[in-house]
């Protein structure tokens, strides 16, 4: 694989574990679900690049048995959402609209970056950069309607504009990772002996 992939996956990597942070602080400040799936998406996207990172001289077996693991990981922010939502509906305050949505645009602008970054080597690692820009892409969308959630509670302030953001996080996430899942395992069958 290209040196400039691995860099590549590294600087995304970083640049989500960053976020991450930011986000995180966010939502438990504000009780964002929205803020708070989304940032658990973010872990998620820095490990899923450090595993790339790592994992991308290996043989083609090898990788496609990481990306099934991957299309694993990708669930993650599903279940985290379960545990927000827990928490919203005992005590149910809507998020603060315009931290909700300035941080969500800061979210954008990180994983448009990391999709722009990642476009290119969309097919050139498999499902492992699979993996990584179709994560990117769904965040970027994720983000948009995060701002949008937070301009609809400046006008209408309740939980359901952050709760419903929430689970359509979770939604894209569980299709991201039925796709993941699909390729790698059509790449786990053509690398077998």
């Amino acid at each position: 694989m290209s040196p400039s992939l691995r860099r590549t996956v590294l600087l995304v990597a970083l640049l989500n574990l960053a976020y991450f942070g930011i986000e995180f602080t966010v939502a438990l400040h504000i009780g964002s679900v929205s803020l708070f799936s989304d940032s658990v998406d973010f872990l998620e996207d820095a490990s899923v690049n450090t595993l790339i990172f790592l994992a991308l001289n290996w043989a083609p077996r090898a990788r496609a048995r990481l990306g099934m693991a991957l299309a694993g990981i990708l669930l993650v922010p599903a279940l985290a959402i379960l545990w927000s939502l827990w928490s919203k509906f005992t005590a149910p305050m809507p998020p603060e609209p315009i931290e909700l949505s300035v941080t969500g645009l800061g979210a954008m602008l990180v994983n448009g970056a990391c999709a722009l970054m990642l476009a290119r080597f969309r097919a050139a690692g498999g499902s492992l950069t699979r993996a990584a820009f179709l994560s990117a892409r769904n965040d970027v969308l994720a983000n948009i309607a995060i701002i949008a959630a937070g301009l609809v509670t400046v006008a209408w302030p309740t939980i359901w504009p952050d709760v419903i953001v929430g689970l359509g996080i979770a939604a894209m996430n569980l299709d991201a990772a039925r796709e993941v899942w699909e390729a790698a395992h059509e790449e786990h069958a053509a690398a077998q002996p």
